[in-house]
């Protein structure tokens, strides 16, 4: 059941990211398109800046989980793969444990600051919608982040082991 529903977790993830990125390269390349043809109608596409940005904080935020279980987050592994394998799994519990308290952390405050956005009612100056946008994907993020972490330390992940897959690429 958990494997499944982490495999839906991750579909999702990888085609929110898939259709942001693309959107967003769309919309770039219409925005450059129509400076060459008319640069009076830039003013009317102004949105599409505000829009990348908000695309490109979920396709950041989303991408945290992901990138921690394919081992992609900045780590010290030239010196924990050359550890004793019982001081390095002490090691790699002690770094779940302290992303997993400081993505709930950033889980509780960022869901915070969301809430406040809402509640104040403020409204991007191009596009019109709630700020909300541009500020849920943090407690999003941090949340499929805390997922992670927790999953690593409940041993039903272990990204430390996903390197031999890599290297075997």
């Amino acid at each position: 059941m958990l494997v499944r529903a982490m495999n839906a977790i991750r579909f999702v993830e990888r085609m929110l990211i898939a259709v942001v990125l693309i959107a967003m390269s769309l919309l770039y390349f219409i925005n450059i398109a129509v400076r060459f043809v008319d640069a009076r109608l830039a003013t009317e596409l102004a949105w599409i800046d505000e829009a990348t940005l908000f695309g490109l904080a979920w396709l950041v935020f989303v991408g945290l989980g992901l990138a921690l279980e394919r081992r992609r987050h900045i780590t010290m592994t030239a010196v924990l793969d050359n550890m004793a394998p019982g001081v390095a799994r002490l090691v790699q519990t002690l770094i779940n444990l302290a992303g997993l308290v400081f993505c709930v952390t950033f889980t509780k405050f960022s869901f915070d600051l969301a809430v406040f956005i809402l509640r104040s009612g403020q409204i991007s100056p191009t596009l019109g919608t709630t700020m909300l946008w541009l500020y849920a994907p943090l407690p999003v993020g941090f949340a499929l982040l805390s997922l992670r972490y927790l999953l690593e330390l409940m041993n039903f992940q272990n990204r430390f082991a996903y390197r031999d897959v890599i290297q075997d690429h």
